[in-house]
C-alpha cells in the first residue's frame, strides 16, 4: 500500500483578478521506504503541491483532487485534524536551515516542545527523545546542543537538526523541499547520506525536492520532472537519468556541469525562461523552448501517458530509439 497516492492534484492561488493555477493535475505515488524525487526549475509547482497537502497555503486558495495518506484523504481534510497528521506523522523540512529555526529558542526547546505535543511525553522523557535525535543525525555532544541557539551551529549542523525535528514522532512520510541547496557540496553529500541513511532504518518514505537532478541521481529510487505546474516524466531513477525521454528532461541533464569533462561537455543553457503561472503557452508548455515541437506541439496539450518503462506527455518522443 503507498504511503501516499496523489491523483490530479490541482492547485489554485488566488491573485488580483482572479485565480491562477500552479499546479495542474499532478499524479503520483510514494512508496514505504522510498525516496521519490520531485526535480524543475524554480515555479514548476514542486514545493506549492506539498504545501496543498499540508494545509498550508494562503487564504482562499483553491486545491482539487485526492491524495490518500496512509488511507486518509488530505484534501478538504479539517485543520484540527490535519494539524494532528502535520508534524507526526507527516513531516516537512523547509528550503532554508537558516530560518527553519527559531533564533530565540534553544535547540532543546524546539525538539521537546514538538514531541511533548505530538507524543505526550513529560519533560524528562521528552528531554531523552531530543538527545536520541540528534544523536540520529550525528550532532556533536547532543546534551550540550540541546542548550545552545541555532546560530551555533553551522549550515549543516542546522539542517540536521531541522530534519531531527521533523523526525521527532517518527512520521511514516518525510518531505524534503530543497535540503542541500544552501549548503556546500561536501556538506550536502552529508545530508544525502544523512537521509538515505534515516530512511533505511526506519523505514522511511522520503519526498526529495530539487531543482538539481545530480542530487536525486544519488539517492533516489523513481524521479518525477515537473514543468510549469504538470508532470512530463516520470518513472525509476536509472531510466529517467540514464535515458531521458522528454526533451525538458534532456535539457535539465545537459545544463549539468561536469568538471572532469568540460572541455568536452561546455555547459548548455535552457533557452529562454519557465513561463509564470497565468502566462502558460498554449498546447505543450514547454514548445517555446523546446528544439524539437512540432505544430501540433503547440495547439494540442500532451497527455501524460504509460510508455514502456516511464510516463511521458510528450507526443513527439524524439529520443526513443
Amino acid at each position: 500500500m503507498s504511503v501516499l497516492a496523489v491523483e490530479s492534484l490541482r492547485v489554485k492561488l488566488p491573485i488580483p483578478g482572479g485565480d491562477v493555477t500552479i499546479v495542474d493535475g499532478v499524479d503520483y505515488d510514494v512508496q514505504p521506504g522510498e525516496v521519490f524525487g520531485i526535480a524543475g526549475e524554480s515555479g514548476s509547482g514542486k514545493t506549492i503541491s506539498m504545501l496543498a497537502l499540508l494545509g498550508l497555503l494562503p487564504e482562499h486558495s483553491t486545491v482539487e483532487g485526492t491524495a490518500l495518506f496512509a488511507g486518509k484523504e488530505l484534501i478538504g481534510m479539517p485543520r484540527r485534524e490535519l494539524r494532528d497528521i502535520a508534524g507526526r506523522d507527516l513531516a516537512m523540512v523547509f528550503q532554508d536551515p537558516f530560518t527553519s529555526l527559531h533564533p530565540m529558542l534553544t535547540v532543546g526547546r524546539q525538539l521537546s516542545e514538538h514531541v511533548r505535543r505530538h507524543l505526550h511525553l513529560d519533560r524528562h522523557a521528552a528531554e531523552e527523545r531530543a538527545v536520541e535525535l540528534l544523536e540520529d543525525v550525528r550532532i556533536p555532544d547532543p546534551r550540550a546542543a540541546l542548550r545552545a541557539y541555532p546560530h551555533h551551529f553551522s549550515g549543516g549542523m542546522r539542517q540536521r537538526i531541522a530534519i531531527a525535528i521533523a523526525l521527532a514522532c517518527r512520521p511514516k512520510l518525510l518531505i524534503a523541499d530543497e535540503p542541500t541547496t544552501a549548503l556546500d557540496v561536501t556538506v550536502q553529500a552529508g545530508i544525502l547520506r544523512l537521509l538515505d541513511r534515516l530512511r533505511r532504518e526506519q523505514d522511511l518514505a522520503v519526498i526529495l525536492i530539487t531543482h538539481d537532478l545530480g542530487v536525486l541521481s544519488s539517492i533516489a529510487d523513481r524521479v518525477s520532472v515537473f514543468y510549469a505546474g504538470r508532470v512530463v516524466e516520470s518513472g525509476a531513477r536509472g531510466d529517467v537519468l540514464q535515458h531521458p525521454r522528454h526533451p525538458y528532461t534532456r535539457a535539465l541533464l545537459d545544463a549539468l556541469p561536469h568538471p572532469e569533462a568540460a572541455k568536452e561537455r561546455p555547459l548548455v543553457a535552457i533557452g529562454g525562461s519557465p513561463p509564470t503561472p497565468g502566462h502558460i503557452p498554449s498546447g505543450c508548455s514547454f514548445h517555446t523552448r523546446c528544439t524539437h515541437a512540432v505544430d501540433s506541439c503547440r495547439v494540442d496539450v500532451p497527455e501524460l501517458r504509460a510508455v514502456s518503462d516511464r510516463r511521458l506527455a510528450c507526443p513527439v518522443d524524439p529520443f526513443s530509439a
